[in-house]
């Protein structure tokens, strides 16, 4: 006989992290603000989880919450707290504690975009992505026959090909894959993340801006090489 009620299941969402190199709470928000004024549909009611790993001393996580939610946002809980102490300071405050783990960095070169098209799993979207619209490719890469418009998000748990503007936000990576890629033919966005590292368009607005790149994970940072 069937039950009824609720039901467990595994899932993967892509949530974004704030990693704090500064305990203090106030000056972390004002960071906040200006981040979330550069793409404020993207970051309402986002659910994030806070990185802690270079702090020195336990932040005060009531405070550090109550600070998030008032810039409307949704804190989950925390990763890279050192000691029992930590953690259950997090747990206190209503956070839960969140281990990250990495996926490791496949070294073969990509393959062309073109060839992209043909491999099994990979899911084409034909036309723009318009604002307020999201395509999500799980488990594969995701090629996108049109332009992403802003306010628009595509993501793929592998690379993704763009044959337009990008000028939405692009999550390549979704599932922590250090090979992934992003392959635009005009870099114009609101925000770009690969594997979990991610740059907002204000640190985008440089020598690669308007123009055609692929975007990879280079250790820590995000790499861009003209197409």
């Amino acid at each position: 006989m069937a039950e009824h009620g609720i039901e467990l299941k595994g899932s993967n969402f892509t949530l974004s992290v704030v990693h704090m190199a500064d305990g203090d709470i106030q000056q972390v928000k004002r960071q906040l603000e200006e981040k979330i004024a550069l793409a404020p549909a993207f970051f309402r009611a986002a659910p994030l989880v806070i990185n802690i790993e270079k702090l020195s001393q336990t932040p005060d996580f009531t405070a550090l919450a109550d600070a998030l939610k008032a810039l409307d946002l949704v804190p989950v809980g925390i990763t890279g707290a050192k000691d029992d102490a930590t953690r259950n300071a997090a747990r206190a405050a209503g956070l839960a504690v969140v281990s990250t783990g990495k996926i490791p960095t496949q070294q073969d070169a990509p393959a062309a975009p073109a060839a992209t098209i043909n491999q099994p799993g990979t899911k084409v979207h034909r036309g723009p992505v318009r604002s307020g619209q999201q395509v999500y490719a799980a488990n594969g890469s995701l090629v996108i026959l049109g332009s992403v418009s802003n306010g628009a998000e595509v993501i793929a748990d592998e690379s993704i090909h763009i044959y337009g503007q990008l000028r939405g936000r692009a999550v390549a990576g979704a599932k922590g894959s250090e090979s992934a890629r992003i392959y635009c033919q005009q870099l114009m966005a609101e925000l770009i993340s690969v594997a979990g590292h991610y740059q907002l368009s204000d640190g985008l607005q440089g020598d690669n801006w308007e123009k055609p790149v692929t975007i990879s994970l280079a250790g820590e940072q995000l790499k861009f090489d003209r197409l």
